[in-house]
């Protein structure tokens, strides 16, 4: 998941290369590369560095602006993780202790029966 900025916790450092950035705001290292061409940050070359690619961005007020205005910074971060003790984690971590025969058996019986089908069969009713 990325590690997306919030107006409290911009940048702290004061030179980031691209990937740094990218990594902090949850875009791309080439979506961060263009803002550094279109928004005319300041860059120095990364040092020991070889071939002008490597650079280094300037976190100043522009650029901490720019990046506070993006919209992914406004969106809360989406959690695409069950939490570790819910039902959900339990039954995903069962199946993955699983054989590749168990696997395929539970799947075909969930597919024939549905899963109205294994509770009856596991002596789970709604009450």
């Amino acid at each position: 998941m990325a590690n997306v900025l919030n107006r409290d916790s911009i940048v702290k450092k004061e030179w980031l290369t691209p990937e740094e950035l990218a990594i902090e705001t949850g875009y791309s290292r080439q979506t961060v590369n263009k803002w550094i061409k279109r928004e005319n940050w300041t860059t120095t070359p990364k040092p020991g560095v070889q071939g002008g690619k490597a650079r280094l961005i300037h976190i100043d007020e522009r650029v901490k602006s720019f990046i506070q205005s993006t919209r992914n910074l406004n969106e809360p971060t989406a959690n695409y993780t069950p939490p570790p003790n819910s039902l959900p984690a339990l039954l995903i971590s069962s199946v993955q202790q699983m054989s590749q025969n168990e696997q395929d058996q539970l799947t075909a019986l969930i597919l024939r029966e549905g899963i109205k089908g294994v509770l009856d069969r596991l002596g789970i009713h709604e009450q």
